[in-house]
């Protein structure tokens, strides 16, 4: 689909304005979380701290080498959280006051806390094996890691709409119905086996409204938010649904966890001689690759590598939404309601229609709603043109 130049006639001035005024007020902080973030990967990694945080929190757990990793492991996860907490609380409060959040922050807090859970059961025992890894071989250690980063990566991806789904979302079936029944036929005409039509209950939290297709094989479902459900014209509901499973069509999550793999795979021995560097080490006050004060420093340069790597995969998630959107509008052959499906979520979610390039480039995992609408519109000309 062409990246055509959006017009700004879709959207009243106050939509526009609405829709500006939230970015700028919300961008600052959710830019500071992340510089805050990163900030303190650098200070822990690229100076003794982290060591001297990591030997003294193994210390109050008996100072054994699995002390200090496990130990060490559970302070940079907290901390990271206690660091990015502030920015985060910012950004619901800005989110409230234009009416986006429903939950309240006690609901937020325990959020929060689960999802700190997650990171601490997920990050814990692998810096555990990847310590173990390094200590038993300090050269290759890096071999076996590349192949387990792969197959975490593959397992990861598996088992997110089967675990870590319903830790944050409730899900119930879509009572049999019209709309059920349209959303199976879309997807059986689609040739895409589809388990079941799931509503979630996302106005616990929000009056966002999306959609979504997750699940491999015999797990996959259609995932419908109740705000959605409760708001849009069921024909919309089936064009955001099109949309998602445009990326099932396209392999785009096997794809992209086959890509992530990979880059796992990759990444690896590059840490892994990033992190054999001498001078890095001793900046870090770690003796050795294997120590666990080296933590820190490792924790940092994967940072560092996920920060750099951002626009490129902003890049590449956009042309795959790109490619979904096109392949909604050829499966239904409705473009003027899928105009209509993309502003009604651009009011609804509060979004900046009309964000500027370099904020786009540089941080958009989706096109600008104007640039899909105005794609929508030169995808609807060339086809009366035929």
């Amino acid at each position: 689909m062409a990246d055509t130049a959006p017009a700004e006639g879709d959207f009243t001035p106050r939509e526009r304005e609405r829709g500006r005024a939230l970015r700028r007020s919300r961008l600052p902080w959710a830019l500071g979380g992340r510089s805050a973030s990163l900030a303190l990967s650098a200070v822990l990694g690229f100076t003794p701290a982290g060591a001297g945080l990591v030997g003294t929190v193994g210390g109050w757990f008996g100072g054994s080498w699995a002390a200090e990793v496990l130990a060490g492991a559970a302070a940079l996860v907290l901390l990271g959280r206690v660091v990015t907490l502030p920015f985060s609380a910012r950004v619901r409060a800005v989110s409230a006051r234009y009416g986006l959040v429903t939950q309240g922050w006690g609901g937020w807090a325990v959020d929060a806390l689960r999802g700190t859970a997650v990171a601490l059961a997920l990050f814990l025992p692998l810096a555990l094996g990847l310590y173990a890894l390094i200590g038993r071989s300090p050269s290759h250690w890096w071999l076996p890691a590349a192949a387990g980063a792969a197959l975490l990566t593959v397992a990861l991806s598996f088992l997110h709409p089967l675990v870590f789904e319903p830790l944050f979302n409730r899900f119930s079936p879509l009572s049999d119905g019209e709309l059920r029944t349209a959303l199976l036929e879309l997807a059986r005409r689609d040739g895409i086996a589809v388990r079941d039509v799931l509503v979630a209950d996302a106005s616990r939290r929000t009056t966002a409204l999306n959609a979504y297709v997750s699940g491999f094989g015999p797990t996959r479902r259609i995932v419908v938010y109740d705000t959605l459900l409760s708001t849009a014209e069921p024909r919309e509901i089936e064009l955001v649904a099109a949309h998602e499973l445009g990326h099932v069509k396209h392999r785009d999550v096997a794809t992209g966890t086959v890509l992530g793999a990979l880059g796992a795979a990759v990444v690896v021995p590059v840490l892994a001689a990033l992190l054999a560097w001498r001078p890095l080490l001793d900046a870090a006050g770690a003796p050795a690759s294997q120590d666990p004060r080296s933590l820190p420093l490792l924790a940092a340069l994967a940072a560092l590598l996920g920060a750099l790597s951002t626009p490129a995969q902003c890049a590449v998630s956009r042309r795959i939404e790109t490619r979904a959107d096109r392949h909604a509008l050829e499966l239904t052959g409705d473009a003027r309601q899928f105009i209509a499906m993309q502003r009604r979520l651009a009011v609804a979610n509060v979004a900046d229609p009309y964000p500027p390039r370099a904020v786009e480039l540089l941080l958009a995992t989706h096109p600008s709603t104007g640039r899909r609408i105005a794609a929508a519109r030169a995808w609807l000309a060339i086809r009366e043109a035929r």
